[in-house]
């Protein structure tokens, strides 16, 4: 019974490692997307699902603003709002900066589930490269 419990735990903390290790991988790049795919229609949508009051629909705003450079310089860019629009296409809720935000997490969530599933299905090679690594060399019978 022991090497069952032994064996459940050594198998738990490889999980561990190969989801720390998978993880340190996968959740910066779910965020890298996440801001590069910000303003594309599937994001909007889902977004503004979370966002928008019941019966309106989100769209992008893009309008041109100013931002400094490394130098200090002010330079041209473009900023993004979203804004809920009713059926006459009035303004009903302008946001800025959350839709972003919470498009970010749903990527990064998606990533950290993605992780998790790699992990498991990783774990037993891993731990059986592990115990290749780890295991101590037997000298030959004479």
């Amino acid at each position: 019974m022991k090497s069952a419990t032994t064996g459940a735990v050594s198998g738990c903390i490889v999980w561990v490692l190969v989801f720390m290790v998978v993880g340190a991988c996968l959740v910066p790049l779910g965020f890298m997307v996440g801001g590069f795919t910000t303003e594309m229609p599937f994001a909007v949508r889902v977004a503004s699902s979370f966002i928008c009051p019941k019966g309106t629909t989100g769209q992008i705003y893009p309008y041109p603003t100013m931002s400094t450079d490394d130098n200090g310089f002010p330079t041209p860019s473009t900023a993004y709002e979203l804004h809920c629009l009713d059926a006459n296409a009035n303004v009903v809720k302008n946001d800025p900066v959350v839709f972003g935000f919470l498009w970010e997490g749903i990527a990064a969530g998606l990533a950290v589930i993605l992780t998790a599933l790699l992990a498991f299905l990783l774990a037993a090679p891993a731990g059986v490269l592990i115990g290749r690594l780890f295991k101590p060399k037997q000298s030959p019978a004479a």
